[in-house]
């Protein structure tokens, strides 16, 4: 028997099979300690690589001395303190030439330096990368203060040359250096992460930087001991951490030659104290604004 035409297939009574859901991701923005997922920084260990490698890069291409810039800096800092405060004003130096004096402070005051400014910088100088993919927003000021460590490695390399044309051979206590570096690298991120979250809602913070770096150089003993701070004002300097960073560098490399300066001690414990706190309560608080960076930046 034939089948009328205008009979109605049954597959086309059948309701269809829904379609399986694709899976999402749902970010939602956490409280409490843990909040801080710091175990995700290992997992985007290679996004933390290449940022790192890329603000190296990025920093002397196209440009016209290229590498140079990394001892030019720190070498012509130098030449003019040496001027300055070594012959004009005769700035004691504890028995050491002056020129090294300054130059073994000088190595670890501008890594600290440069490794707070990008830091502090990070988010809205990579504002089209935070609001285009997810990634732990801690990695952008972590990889500027790492990105600062090659620097760091060259010019002291030119500090070891100077070093061996003056016949100031390094002291024992150079085996301390790596923990020194360590504090002056975590000193930088914490008070980084502070102006970094600060600085995507209050842009003005940008401008602010370079002057607190100013002040901060002159808080710190680069081109002056801080044996001649008088001994009633001098507990001040150990609220600095930056103080037991370049007084250690100081000692570790120029002991032989130094005279009335103490090894790092106390002074260095308390820094560390004083670093740990503003490291973790910035933590803290970049993750606490984190979920803000997005919209604002």
């Amino acid at each position: 028997m034939a089948s009328n035409s205008n009979e109605i297939p049954v597959s086309m009574l059948t309701p269809a099979a829904p379609a399986t859901a694709r899976p999402q991701l749902v970010l939602e923005p956490t409280r409490g300690w843990r909040s801080l997922q710091l175990q995700r920084l290992w997992h985007y260990r290679e996004l933390l690589y290449f940022l790192v490698w890329r603000d190296v890069k990025v920093r002397y291409k196209q440009t016209l001395l290229g590498v140079i810039w990394i001892v030019l800096q720190p070498v012509v800092s130098m030449i003019i303190f040496t001027i300055i405060f070594g012959l004009l004003l005769r700035v004691p130096s504890n028995g050491a030439p002056y020129p090294i004096f300054a130059f073994a402070a000088l190595l670890p005051w501008q890594y600290f330096a440069n490794s707070l400014t990008r830091s502090a910088t990070s988010l809205v100088d990579n504002s089209q990368l935070l609001t285009k993919i997810y990634f732990p927003r801690l990695i952008l000021p972590i990889a500027g203060v790492l990105s600062g460590l090659a620097d760091l490695g060259v010019a002291f390399l030119v500090l070891i040359g100077l070093m061996f044309i003056y016949g100031i051979p390094p002291t024992a206590g150079i085996v301390l250096l790596p923990i020194l570096v360590l504090l002056a690298m975590l000193t930088a991120l914490g008070f980084g992460l502070w102006l970094s979250a600060l600085n995507v809602r209050y842009r003005d913070i940008k401008h602010i930087i370079p002057f607190i770096v100013q002040i901060w150089m002159y808080a710190t003993p680069v081109i002056y001991s801080s044996t001649i701070i008088p001994e009633r004002f001098r507990f001040l300097l150990a609220l600095n951490p930056m103080t037991a960073v370049v007084e250690g560098f100081r000692w570790t490399l120029l002991g032989n030659v130094l005279v009335n300066v103490q090894p790092p001690g106390l002074l260095s414990v308390f820094a560390s104290l004083i670093t740990l706190v503003v490291l973790m309560s910035g933590i803290v608080f970049f993750r606490t604004t984190e979920r803000t960076f997005a919209d604002i930046v």
